[in-house]
């Protein structure tokens, strides 16, 4: 179990426009204030077990986790990547599908499943952004079956950024024009994971995006897109969102 970390009152909170309290209005965000607390976890950390009851329910603050499979003869799938403002858990079930770790130090706003359970029978607003938040994570899955089938390694490592990118960017509400600075939450042994990849691949690739001067390092985690469009343009995505033939 994750460490207690200290409270976060939600105007403040830096996920506030983006999480599952998004619509909520000051009434509805005192009702959320009385069944919430953060836990801090790890990099590494297992935050739950597939299986696993689970007494919460959460939004990330910060961090990133995995979402990861294990099938009956031990191997394992990174099937998904939660990124601030995703949601861990589902109302109504009480186990989780899927193990949940730590990618790098992660701060969950956690609510105790039962009363946000009830909390949402009374707040229309917390069920409605639920229910977007729900459709968003389905057009992510897709997107995700996208990058591992069909991309190139350039492209995934071009997809994985961008999305990054336009995460960072919805959280600060800032535009994705001019110098774009992004810390990268992932290592590049967690990229390789999550895309399908070698970590000698993911390296290459990465070198040969900084070479063509698509993306500039500092450091192993920190990059600067100075044309975001020449990012998106390496996806191999069309500018309507579609994969180009």
């Amino acid at each position: 179990m994750g460490q207690i970390a200290l409270d976060i009152h939600c105007e403040e909170c830096p996920i506030r426009h983006r999480a599952v309290c998004a619509k909520c209005d000051s009434d509805e965000l005192e009702q959320l204030e009385a069944i919430k607390y953060y836990r801090n976890y790890e990099a590494g950390q297992s935050i739950c077990w597939a299986g696993d009851d689970m007494e919460f329910v959460a939004s990330v603050v910060s961090g990133v986790a995995s979402l990861t499979q294990t099938m009956e003869d031990g191997r394992t799938q990174m099937v998904g990547l939660l990124l601030p403002s995703d949601f861990i858990g589902r109302p109504g079930r009480q186990q989780s599908p899927y193990d949940v770790t730590a990618v790098s130090d992660v701060t969950l706003c956690c609510f105790r499943r039962k009363p946000f359970e009830q909390l949402m029978h009374r707040t229309p607003h917390v069920a409605e952004r639920l229910l977007d938040m729900t459709l968003d994570e389905l057009d992510a899955a897709r997107e995700w079956m996208l990058i591992l089938g069909r991309k190139t390694a350039r492209e995934k490592i071009a997809s994985l950024l961008t999305i990054i990118a336009r995460r960072e960017s919805q959280i600060g509400m800032l535009p994705l024009t001019g110098q774009i600075n992004i810390n990268l939450p992932l290592t590049r042994e967690s990229m390789a994971d999550y895309l399908g990849l070698t970590l000698e691949t993911v390296s290459r690739q990465i070198s040969a995006l900084k070479k063509d001067g698509v993306i500039h390092l500092d450091g192993k985690r920190r990059f600067r897109i100075e044309d975001f469009q020449a990012l998106v343009a390496e996806t191999g995505d069309d500018t309507d969102g579609g994969m180009i033939a």
